[in-house]
């Protein structure tokens, strides 16, 4: 696998709202930092939702890109749904909490799956769009750093497979907000999920 984009974004008013956002992202040329909070120089701007530790990277894999090319009947170009890096010839749905992305010497750890949002419709112009995200079940993929470091398109991305039980992120997008069966709670609390996603099975089991 390759990085086939990086991309950053500004602070940007969307169409007929009065706040800003950093989800318009473009790629972007020579090496860009990233450091715990993600990629240096990239806006964001409702931390209440985004960004932190464990959502300091959003990826997508081109094959889910080109599918969505499809489905939409349009081009999505690199930073299209917002994210931070594409990774070529990936695919979101083999991807599992706790699966490692490494190029150079930047290591990503995912964490949880992208969980649309009203801004992303807006975003995409659809209002159902949320809908149409959920039903595809191809959701983008959130990364805590591990170890921080500089990356440019082109380079090499070695992925490692988790070793633990599999928590994907489809599943993580179809089960978001609902009550979890203790099996699956063990499971997702076994796997290094986003410490929100932590927090709120814990008070589910009680503990």
């Amino acid at each position: 696998m390759k990085i086939l984009a990086v991309c950053i974004g500004s602070a940007e008013r969307l169409p007929g709202k009065s706040y800003k956002t950093g989800i318009y992202k473009h790629p972007v040329g020579g090496n860009v930092l990233v450091d715990a909070e993600g990629l240096v120089g990239d806006a964001i701007c409702n931390r209440k939702h985004h960004g932190g530790v464990d959502q300091a990277v959003y990826l997508e894999g081109s094959l889910t890109l080109d599918w969505w090319s499809k489905e939409l009947g349009r081009p999505i170009e690199p930073g299209t749904f917002g994210e931070n890096m594409v990774i070529d010839d990936l695919d979101n749905r083999i991807v599992s909490v706790g699966d490692r992305f490494i190029a150079g010497d930047l290591v990503l750890e995912v964490t949880s799956a992208r969980i649309p949002c009203a801004t992303f419709a807006a975003r995409m112009g659809d209002p159902l769009f949320i809908k149409r995200y959920t039903q595809a079940a191809r959701p983008g993929i959130y990364c805590r750093v591990l170890h921080g470091g500089a990356i440019a398109a082109g380079m090499t991305v070695d992925y490692l497979r988790y070793d633990g039980e599999k928590v994907t992120m489809p599943e993580m997008l179809a089960t978001f907000g609902k009550t979890l069966a203790a099996q699956d709670r063990s499971r997702y609390l076994a796997a290094p999920i986003h410490y929100k996603l932590r927090n709120i099975l814990a008070v589910q089991a009680g503990t």
